[in-house]
């Protein structure tokens, strides 16, 4: 009676179907035994092509936020205990944790937002009580437990968004985390509240002033300003008071984030790569997991994988010169590509896909199966030589690397000046031939190391340890892509710098930066004095060089 009370217990169910259940159940032991210790490849078969989030709500507002002809207001108001475990995650163990916070966009209110610490090495000068968080590759200036500002010259540290190293634009940012107002941020609308979305847009970069340019980032919104005018694919951006509980209000720059939305918006049908700062564009066989630090996925996760970038990788690794000349068209669009390079060269900017920061995203468009490379993040643009020629080689600070092309044989190390006491993060391997000047300090990362390889196709290494990208390169140091380059680079010329575009877009970011709450006149008058020689200096010297 109990074992027929016991079997009635069973729902019928299982009682008919138990054979089923019991094969099952062997099959997945026998799995367990014979897989169990196997690592799980996780590839993507399926070709879909669709948008994976879905937009739940999207807040109209009141005022288009990236018109950059007006002056915007933001406002974030979060609880200071969420802000310091936020802090304690960033310093204790290097992780960027969202924060809930209340945003007011232009008269707008957003409740729930998500922010968190934005960047890399921009976050290397970030200082709380004083102190530095030492992350691996990205300390600037003191370590772990040192003052703000050791081994720093006299005004270096000075509070958040203000100059380091001793003079406009020469070096990192120095950031104090009691001044929220001035940290670089990341929000995104749908952190807290799955599909939001404002203007159809899904998050937004709050950038830092100092890092590179001026308080006001001039130099980046202006560069923005040429991309879009030679139409180019790039970032929209705007100037806005920024009001953080109740600190004091900053202008800063708010530029368009690369996340799925804007993904839809660079082709028809595609996925967008982003290339990481702890990466390198270097083959490490099929195993998709290998790359998990060199490229993140923005996009159509669950339907395309990295495989596409692998591909590409393998391929520039193995190809012969004359079989990358022949096949580079089957695998890059080859006019944009040289359209790419060019700005990189016409903006002065040292990190494009090439420098430390491996600063780029690539496009891979289903149709054609060929990738385009998208430019992000110009806060060190527009500095340093502004006579630098089509083929030079831009280097830290604007300067040349010797002149040429892929600078075979020449003196990498040229034009390579940090400022007077400047310390380079952790792990940062300058150029082979790089003398430093007096009081110059590196990051305790040892002699030598992978990627070192005089500045040119240098793969491998952590992160901000090399430069150098063999796409770029060996673009420019073949003549088979000489004529697409050099045609690429008279257009840009033409639309940025000849057409007067450059010239007026200062005016406008003159005009502009007028009313923002917030702004350092004396200083925005500085900036953008400073701007308008480059660009003067600019238009001028390759006038009759291209």
């Amino acid at each position: 009676m109990a074992r027929r009370r016991l079997r009635h217990r069973i729902p019928v169910r299982v009682r008919h179907n138990y054979r089923l259940l019991a094969s099952c159940a062997t099959f997945l032991l026998v799995i367990t035994v014979v897989l169990g210790s196997t690592r799980v490849r996780p590839y993507v078969t399926s070709a879909a092509d669709a948008a994976t989030d879905v937009v739940t709500v999207d807040i109209a507002g009141t005022v288009d936020l990236f018109d950059s002809t007006v002056a915007h207001e933001i406002t974030l108001v979060f609880a200071d205990a969420d802000y310091q475990r936020m802090l304690d995650a960033y310093f204790d163990d290097g992780e960027k944790e969202y924060l809930e916070a209340d945003l007011v966009v232009d008269g707008t209110t957003i409740p729930s937002v998500g922010i968190r610490l934005k960047g890399n090495s921009t976050l290397g000068g970030l200082t709380r009580d004083g102190e530095t968080a030492q992350r691996g590759g990205g300390q600037f200036g003191g370590g772990q437990g040192q003052p703000a500002g050791g081994g720093q010259p006299d005004g270096a540290a000075q509070g958040g968004g203000r100059q380091f190293g001793g003079g406009q634009g020469t070096g990192m940012a120095s950031l104090a985390a009691e001044e929220p107002e001035g940290l670089p941020w990341l929000i995104s609308f749908d952190e807290f509240v799955d599909g939001r979305r404002y203007q159809g847009l899904q998050e937004i970069a709050v950038r830092v002033g100092g890092m590179g340019g001026g308080s006001a980032v001039a130099n980046e919104a202006l560069s923005l300003s040429l991309l879009a005018a030679a139409g180019m694919t790039t970032q929209r951006y705007a100037y806005s008071s920024f009001t953080v509980n109740d600190r004091p209000t900053t202008a800063r720059l708010v530029v368009e984030h690369p996340d799925e939305q804007y993904a839809a918006g660079v082709g028809t049908s595609g996925v967008l790569y982003k290339s990481l700062a702890s990466g390198s564009f270097s083959y490490q066989g099929e195993d998709l997991i290998e790359y998990q630090d060199d490229f993140k996925q923005i996009n159509l996760t669950g339907s395309q994988d990295l495989q596409p970038v692998i591909n590409l990788i393998r391929w520039a690794s193995e190809a012969s010169d004359e079989e990358f000349d022949a096949e580079l068209a089957d695998h890059v669009d080859v006019e944009s590509f040289a359209r790419y390079v060019a700005a990189q060269n016409l903006l002065l900017n040292f990190d494009d896909m090439a420098g430390p920061g491996r600063n780029y995203y690539l496009y891979y468009d289903l149709t054609t199966r060929k990738f385009t490379v998208v430019s992000w993040d110009h806060n060190l643009t527009l500095r340093g030589d502004a006579t630098l020629g089509p083929h030079d080689t831009v280097s830290m600070g604007g300067g040349r690397f010797g002149g040429g092309q892929a600078q075979e044989g020449g003196d990498p190390g040229a034009g390579f000046a940090p400022p007077e006491g400047f310390e380079l993060p952790e792990g940062f391997e300058p150029p082979e031939g790089f003398e430093p000047p007096d009081g110059f300090q590196r990051g305790d990362a040892g002699a030598g190391g992978p990627g070192q390889q005089g500045g040119t196709a240098q793969q491998g290494g952590g992160p901000g340890r090399s430069m150098g990208h063999p796409l770029k390169e060996r673009f420019l140091a073949s003549d088979a892509f000489t004529e697409v380059y050099e045609a690429a680079y008279r257009d840009h010329y033409q639309r940025m710098f000849a057409s007067g575009a450059a010239t007026a877009a200062l005016d406008g970011l003159a005009a502009v930066l007028a009313t923002v709450d917030g702004a350092d006149a004396d200083a925005v008058t500085a900036e953008l004095d400073q701007l308008r020689t480059v660009v003067t200096q600019r238009t001028e010297s390759l006038r009759d060089q291209v």
